[in-house]
């Protein structure tokens, strides 16, 4: 009955649903924008919407983040610069797409992949959120650090060339992140008596220099070339490619909905553990990852729009924030008089129904929005390299000086696009830089925290991990996925199993 009253709520109110829908065509162009977050278009509303009810404040915000979500992939796949961090493993395999003529299949493809991954992850909400909630909430502070390590060894996924490069590049990811104060002791790190170092460097900085101002730079060395000509006769999928790839979407769903519902983690992190599952369980992709496999935009998109649904669960059944939006959403209700988490559930059952409505809603209106102009947004692709750069930079800039309003950023941004370039050009690749710029801070926090929790002893510290049953399968994975990318493990699977098909 409560559910019936929270959804009756919303779709008798035409102003509600109008709200949902411009919160979702605004998150797409401002997801598509680098270094206009969805986090700090949200942040900026709760100031417009003090003075607001309850209803059509969640319902704006709501709509921002599912199409802010998905808005991060139009740039990356046009430009090769992701929007958001969520949208780095897109740019994989979509620019190359987009090189090739196909940036309408591509954005049509992300689209509808986009709406299942959120589809499933707010059927998540809806059925299972206590369920999902409980397993969160069983993860230890070595479970987070693990995973952030089984995150920083997707590097041997993410590079196309040498391991040894791919560990390399997400080693100094890692240190990046590191720069600044510690949090925990207010001692400099990396700083070399810098003051401007203190504060740490911006990741979106770091983002944007290294996937924006590169690939500017790339493309003068091709400043006479003609662009290549898109084909946008067929920009909404076909059945058949929907059906094939099915399977595929519903399992990187689930580990969106899965990392989504862990606290501080986000669809940034769920994009590429789907990532690196996509290129473990399919076998030959035609053509490979990483020159535009249709299945390395399934997966990213599906998990990262899945995530949302996840990042609600914690929020809604315990008052723990998935990731940064539902934090500031939990401000907002907070404001509005409203106390997120089990006596929520409890005492405004149809508060929970009526926020399960805004995310659907808001999903159909992505499917609609990101359907359309896609012809439009092609067209970015075929301008003339020497209007596209002046672009990509003029983009690049203002996403960087927009993140915090400083012109230091930018000077960082540029900085990281020189050293970008010399990266592509000697065959470093960029994602495992920026995944471990992410995850520096997961897995320093709770290295420590765990470490403190086992008063400094590494043998409880293992101990802990071999009695906890979750633990142990972390670590057993850590330690599977490392070895299955030494090259010792290659030469030997290839001659237990010479006559098997190598999945790639």
């Amino acid at each position: 009955m409560e559910a019936l009253s929270g959804l009756i709520v919303l779709f008798a109110q035409p102003q509600l649903l109008l709200l949902v829908g411009l919160g979702t065509f605004a998150g797409i162009y401002i997801g598509a924008i680098p270094g206009l977050s969805v986090t700090m278009a949200v942040s900026i509303l709760i100031s417009f919407t003090f003075s607001w009810d309850v209803l059509p404040a969640i319902a704006l915000m709501i709509g921002i983040y599912m199409g802010g979500v998905y808005g991060g992939s139009r740039t990356a796949i046009l430009l090769n610069i992701p929007g958001a961090p969520s949208a780095i493993a897109t740019a994989l395999d979509g620019y190359p797409m987009a090189k090739r003529g196909e940036a309408g299949v591509a954005i049509g493809v992300t689209t509808v992949m986009s709406f299942i991954g959120g589809f499933v992850g707010i059927a998540v909400l809806a059925l299972a959120a206590p369920l999902v909630s409980d397993f969160a909430l069983s993860f230890q502070p070595r479970d987070y650090m693990l995973l952030a390590i089984l995150g920083i060894l997707l590097v041997g996924s993410l590079s196309q060339g040498s391991l040894t490069k791919g560990i390399f590049a997400g080693a100094l990811g890692i240190a990046i992140g590191l720069v600044g104060r510690d949090p925990l002791t207010f001692a400099e790190r990396f700083t070399f008596d810098f003051q401007i170092l203190e504060g740490g460097i911006s990741f979106i900085a770091v983002m944007i220099g290294m996937f924006g101002v590169s690939e500017a730079l790339i493309q003068m060395h091709h400043v006479d070339k003609r662009a290549m000509r898109q084909k946008i006769d067929r920009v909404v999928p076909s059945l058949a490619t929907v059906r094939k790839h099915l399977p595929l979407s519903l399992q990187t769903s689930t580990i969106g909905v899965i990392v989504g519902a862990l606290p501080g983690t986000g669809g940034d992190i769920a994009a590429l553990m789907a990532y690196d599952h996509a290129k473990r369980v399919t076998r030959n992709p035609e053509p490979p990852f990483g020159e535009g496999a249709m299945e390395g935009l399934v997966a990213p998109e599906t998990a990262n729009n899945a995530a949302v649904g996840g990042a609600f669960i914690p929020m809604m059944t315990l008052g723990i924030p998935g990731d940064a939006v539902t934090a500031i959403m939990i401000g907002a209700l907070f404001i509005h008089g409203l106390n997120p988490g089990p006596m929520l559930m409890i005492d405004k059952p149809d508060m929970f129904w009526f926020i399960v409505g805004c995310l659907v809603a808001a999903n159909v209106f992505m499917l609609i929005f990101g359907l359309t102009g896609i012809r439009l947004f092609a067209r970015i692709v075929e301008m003339p390299r020497s209007v596209l750069i002046p672009l990509i930079l003029l983009l690049s800039i203002v996403g960087a000086h927009a993140v915090n309003n400083s012109i230091a950023d930018v000077y960082w941004m540029l900085g990281f696009g020189v050293l970008g370039y010399f990266m592509r050009h000697y065959g470093y690749p960029l994602g495992p830089v920026i995944l471990g710029v992410i995850l520096s801070r997961l897995l320093d926090d709770n290295w420590r925290r765990a470490i403190i929790s086992e008063r400094g002893d590494l043998g409880l510290f293992f101990a802990g991990i071999l009695s906890s049953p979750l633990s142990l399968a972390l670590f057993a994975s850590v330690i599977l996925i490392f070895v299955s990318q030494t090259p010792l493990w290659t030469r030997a699977k290839a001659r237990l199993f010479p006559n098997a098909q190598r999945n790639p």
